[in-house]
């Protein structure tokens, strides 16, 4: 029941189990076929993809990702961050964020959570939605929010997806971390990539019967205690408070916010588990809560990292700057390459979206795109709606020329007009 916190989760806007080996990739670039002057130049901004993804001794080609299918929507970039698996590098934020929440609860529940951080990320449209109560008209399902391998597999929106087969399969303690995939705008805290964490805890009437008090007021009281212990594990002795609000998945549902830098934090959304779910999952009379976090949304606050892109970056002057089990190191920035700023306006169509606007920079520009703004939109008289976004283009590693960003640009309004069905103005 994962709810992100470095991006928006799907329900505030919108198993494929392979063995515990490590992911793989082998990446080589991919040039344009044709060989004009213009196709050149864009062959410069081609992104690297890999051709296999080894997950477990079980090969997995590009072509079984990145269709040339109506069905499917995976662009190369985002195929090209599958493997990757941050949240395993015990020396990167996010894997030293992970170890951490680990540790508090193998020392508050005596090691009897069990640990999933390898789990596939393509899944079925089942496991991603329909196990965890996703209304079939629900936004998250669709097109422009999700990336689609086929009309019945997704790239995992949330780690949640992976809850019901472990419920079944007889876990009834257990974390599970991993890296999530959604269509998403352009700016310092999105990310079409990013990592969650979900836990689980499973009663059985033993635990509560004793306690004089109904099942599900049990085990809200247990998520709370536990979930304000961890809260202090990773932030100190903080001012905290509970927030009711609405999930599918759970309820009641609750979010948890702690005062810290002087303002409210948003941690991690949490709930007790829909009885529906643990029926399905054979565990007709038990109760169980669940929580989720997205490691990019705390690992910025504790480490003071400002812009969501830098957690991909292999620059030494940010990956040498964090060491194992050192949580909080603040970030000591290293960039003071200035923006470019290009502006881009059209007559958009019924179909435009502006996920759709996003996904052609990024592909284009990869992590050189920086933020994506309407900055200007009005309709004239005869009924014709126009949109002015600005594209802010920024290396966190060297200065950009002219040169470059002109490239950009000129394959980004040259995209634009042939993919969205838009008028340039």
């Amino acid at each position: 029941m994962a709810m992100s916190l470095a991006q928006a989760t799907i329900f505030s806007r919108t198993s494929l189990f392979l063995s515990r080996n490590a992911l793989r990739s082998f990446t080589f670039c991919v040039p344009s076929s044709s060989s004009s002057s213009d196709n050149l130049r864009r062959k410069k901004w081609s992104q690297p993809v890999a051709s296999v993804l080894e997950l477990g001794g079980v090969k997995i080609a590009r072509e079984d990702v990145v269709r040339d299918d109506p069905t499917n929507n995976v662009p190369d970039i985002i195929f090209s961050r599958l493997g990757m698996q941050l949240h395993r590098r015990d020396q990167h934020p996010l894997g030293i964020l992970k170890n951490a929440i680990h540790e508090y609860f193998d020392t508050s529940y005596s090691n009897k959570f069990d640990k999933f951080d390898d789990l596939c990320p393509i899944v079925s449209v089942k496991q991603n939605f329909d196990d965890v109560l996703v209304p079939a008209d629900h936004v998250s399902r669709s097109y422009n929010d999700t990336y689609y391998v086929d009309s019945q597999t997704v790239l995992r929106c949330h780690t949640s997806a992976h809850q019901a087969e472990l419920l079944r399969n007889g876990h009834t303690h257990f974390l599970v971390t991993g890296d999530v995939y959604r269509r998403d705008s352009i700016d310092s805290t999105h990310y079409p990539v990013f990592h969650q964490m979900e836990g689980v805890r499973v009663f059985s009437p033993d635990d509560w019967e004793a306690s004089g008090i109904d099942s599900t007021s049990y085990a809200a009281e247990d998520l709370k205690k536990c979930l304000e212990g961890l809260a202090r594990h990773l932030f100190g002795a903080v001012e905290m408070r509970w927030i009711d609000t609405y999930f599918p998945f759970t309820n009641p549902s609750f979010e948890l916010e702690i005062y810290f830098q002087e303002k409210w934090l948003e941690v991690l959304g949490c709930g007790v588990m829909e009885q529906e779910i643990l029926k399905r999952s054979g565990k007709v009379n038990n109760v169980a809560w669940a929580f989720g976090l997205g490691l990019e949304r705390l690992a910025m606050v504790l480490f003071d990292i400002p812009d969501i892109r830098l957690f991909w970056s292999t620059d030494e002057r940010f990956t040498s700057q964090f060491s194992k089990g050192q949580l909080g190191v603040k970030f000591k920035s290293f960039s003071k390459f200035p923006p470019c700023y290009k502006d881009i306006s059209f007559w958009i169509s019924e179909s435009f979206t502006e996920n759709n606007l996003c996904e052609i920079v990024r592909g284009i520009a990869g992590d050189l795109a920086e933020e994506v703004q309407l900055i200007d939109n009005f309709t004239n008289k005869k009924g014709m709606t126009s949109h002015c976004y600005r594209i802010a283009y920024r290396s966190m590693e060297r200065s950009l020329t002219d040169e470059e960003i002109n490239d950009l640009q000129w394959n980004v309004r040259e995209q634009v007009q042939s993919r969205l069905n838009v008028v340039l103005r």
